[in-house]
């Protein structure tokens, strides 16, 4: 039985946070410590280790591809896309 898909609520820095939500960026590499699916969706949050929580919020991004144990990946990493 497959399990439903999740929503993610992930924190980012604004770099990359500001990239994501200017569509320039479609990946991220995470410790895949939520079992991350395509199919999931995740909600980026703008994240500074200054101040913390900006309370700036990405639109949900429906994940479409999760590389995992693969050369150059380190175990319990994976990469995710998602198409706009």
């Amino acid at each position: 039985m497959q399990r439903e898909h999740k929503t993610h609520h992930i924190k980012a820095l604004p770099d990359f946070f500001n990239q994501v939500c200017a569509g320039n960026k479609n990946f991220e590499l995470r410790l895949n410590d939520r079992d991350y699916r395509v199919g999931d969706t995740v909600i980026l949050y703008e994240w500074s280790p200054n101040t913390g929580y900006t309370g700036a919020v990405s639109k949900e991004l429906k994940l479409s591809y999760v590389l995992t144990e693969h050369d150059g990946i380190w175990p319990d990493w994976c990469i995710f896309s998602w198409k706009d």
